[in-house]
């Protein structure tokens, strides 16, 4: 992580799929992709977009990626 990156706090809109990432990880104990988020109505948002926003926050290190596969 840059220093830059550091420095960063996540956007509202990284904030709402992280507070979804954590619900579904807390009722279903696995982690949840992109294409599941996207079908969630309050998010209306492509799945692209939502790997994008996920990226961002693993890059400020709030999530991990399990693994390349996981969509």
């Amino acid at each position: 992580m840059t220093e830059e990156m550091k420095n960063k706090t996540p956007s509202d809109r990284a904030k709402q799929i992280l507070s979804a990432i954590i619900d579904n990880y807390i009722e279903e104990g696995i982690p949840i992709g992109s294409k599941k988020l996207s079908t969630y109505n309050r998010f209306n948002l492509s799945s692209a977009t939502i790997r994008n926003v996920m990226s961002d926050l693993e890059d400020l290190g709030f999530i991990a990626s399990p693994h390349t596969s996981a969509g």
